[in-house]
């Protein structure tokens, strides 16, 4: 059986390491009780671990000619199930990512595309109700970006969203020649698993709103950042706060959930009627 060629509009970069495939499969070893759905499984070099360590797996691939890459060489078994899915992750209907069980919690893992790293990570945060754990590989200063703590210039939109539900932690990196094609930066691995409780959903698309304006700017003092705020919900100066007037003389990277939280419940009490 030939291999799959590798498409750059795709973002594809395969693994070639099982050693490596190994241990971001073990990453989930904690969440055996719940169905996992890998994304982009390409030539199945994840699948065949994760099928390996018993894992209830699903593996979900846009591109045509890994599907039949994968269903002529996984096991017969799998493949008869309908367990290997032709479709985007990205627009497939929540209740139809598991059919069997549309309302089920799932593990998410991969070695996610390069090239929409970032929009699966914002994906996964709108699913993040039904997702306790999301673990894999992508570019190292995404993984970076995306487990960053307040306070360094790595901490952005995606760090501030992913930690109001997940604690996170990167785990390693992987070495740019350990793909093929060889992409230009190192790959890494990180693991999210569930935290805090849902804290932002009473308030979710303010929270975000104001998470969006602070980063906008995120050089500016956040008084200057959120300034079209405080005017689009007419606040006097005086209204606001001690402790809320403190937080606007730091920048965004500063806050942490709590903080943009605090000024996302203000907001709520301030909106017109």
């Amino acid at each position: 059986m030939k291999q799959v060629r590798a498409k750059k509009n795709l973002g594809q970069h395969f693994l070639t390491d099982p050693a490596i495939a190994e241990r971001i499969a073990a990453s989930i070893d904690d969440f055996k009780g719940y169905p996992v759905i890998e994304v982009g499984p390409g030539m199945g070099i994840l699948t065949r671990a994760l099928l390996d360590r018993g894992h209830d797996l699903y593996a979900i691939d846009i591109d045509t000619e890994s599907i039949e890459y994968l269903r002529s060489t996984l096991p017969r078994s799998f493949v008869e199930e309908g367990r290997i899915i032709h479709g985007d992750i990205l627009h497939i209907p929540d209740e139809a990512l598991i059919p069997s069980r549309p309302n089920a919690p799932f593990v998410v893992i991969g070695n996610y595309p390069y090239n929409i790293s970032g929009r699966l990570f914002f994906h996964f945060f709108e699913l993040r109700h039904r997702i306790p754990c999301i673990a894999g590989m992508l570019q190292k200063e995404v993984a970076k970006r995306i487990t960053a703590s307040p306070g360094g210039r790595d901490y952005g939109i995606l760090s501030v969203l992913l930690r109001s539900r997940y604690k996170g932690e990167y785990l390693f990196t992987v070495g740019k020649e350990q793909f093929d094609p060889k992409p230009q930066v190192d790959g890494g691995v990180l693991r999210l698993y569930w935290g805090e409780e849902d804290r932002i959903k009473d308030v979710e698309a303010l929270f975000i709103k104001v998470v969006k304006k602070a980063f906008g700017q995120r050089r500016k003092m956040l008084r200057n950042a959120l300034m079209p705020l405080v005017k689009e919900y007419n606040i006097a100066p005086q209204a606001i706060p001690d402790a809320l007037l403190a937080l606007m003389t730091q920048r965004a990277e500063q806050l942490d959930v709590e903080d943009f939280l605090a000024i996302a419940q203000f907001l709520e009490t301030q909106a017109p009627e």
